[in-house]
């Protein structure tokens, strides 16, 4: 989406290996958050009452210096994209870098995780969100537009929805464990209605996109997927019910995502 974004205010003119790089310093964040999360929470104990879908440190499927040693190449993998990025672009990138993977690690890792103290969906809003689609904007353009942040809304709302209702299943468990998530401070009820103003914030996101390019209102061509996940969540589905929640939840992002950047490229 933030390519597609750069294309229009570019005119059609980003460069291709740019793109590729983007996507690699994305997905091997991601890639290498889900390794640091896994590791740190399974040596801790966190998972040992999950409901989730299995964790490698946790079930014993891998051992914690595995793991943890694919959060770092993950990471590794990240760095080395993002660093012909920033000898392309500026030296500006080596602290978005560094700041990304600091906060991929430090969520769950680290002496205080900022996960456990209730600021992972905020912070998730930021790196998944706005980073993530006005970074790879600005690789392309080198400039800050307001099509790139408004763009990053809908992306980032959909990320948090994820992590709510991810967080929302473990809360029994994380009670337990003292990971004190923003589902576990806000409670069952709260962290229910959390969730859908965040799918519903989502398409309101997509109002602010048709403000510069119109065709972002073809968006609303997702909704169909959103209403039964948000319907399964205000109807108190217990834990196990919320996993499917999650998957769907993906789906939503994957088509409203698709669907918002051929919009912007077609306005």
């Amino acid at each position: 989406m933030g390519t597609a974004c750069a294309q229009v205010e570019l005119h059609g003119n980003v460069i291709a290996w740019r793109v590729a790089a983007a996507l690699v310093v994305a997905l091997a964040l991601q890639v290498g958050t889900n390794y640091a999360n896994d590791y740190s929470d399974g040596v801790r104990g966190t998972d040992d009452a999950r409901v989730g879908p299995v964790r490698l440190v946790a079930s014993g499927l891998a051992a914690p210096s595995a793991v943890k040693r694919a959060a770092f190449a993950a990471f590794g993998v990240a760095a080395l994209a993002g660093l012909a990025l920033t000898v392309a672009v500026g030296p500006q990138l080596l602290l978005v870098g560094a700041i990304c993977i600091a906060a991929g690690w430090f969520y769950t890792g680290g002496p205080r995780p900022y996960g456990y103290a209730g600021l992972g969906e905020p912070f998730v809003f930021v790196f998944f969100g706005l980073v993530a689609t006005v970074g790879s904007a600005y690789v392309q353009t080198v400039h800050l537009h307001w099509l790139d942040f408004a763009a990053a809304i809908p992306v980032g709302l959909l990320a948090v929805a994820l992590l709510v209702v991810n967080n929302l299943r473990d809360i029994p468990g994380d009670t337990l464990a003292g990971k004190r998530t923003l589902a576990v401070r806000l409670g069952d009820s709260r962290a229910r209605v959390l969730y859908a103003l965040c799918v519903g914030g989502a398409f309101a996101g997509l109002v602010l996109v048709a403000t510069v390019r119109v065709g972002a209102l073809i968006g609303f061509a997702a909704l169909p997927l959103a209403v039964p996940p948000v319907r399964t969540v205000l109807r108190g589905a217990p834990a196990p019910r919320l996993i499917a929640v999650l998957g769907a939840t993906g789906k939503l992002q994957l088509a409203l995502g698709a669907l918002l950047t051929a919009g912007i490229l077609l306005a």
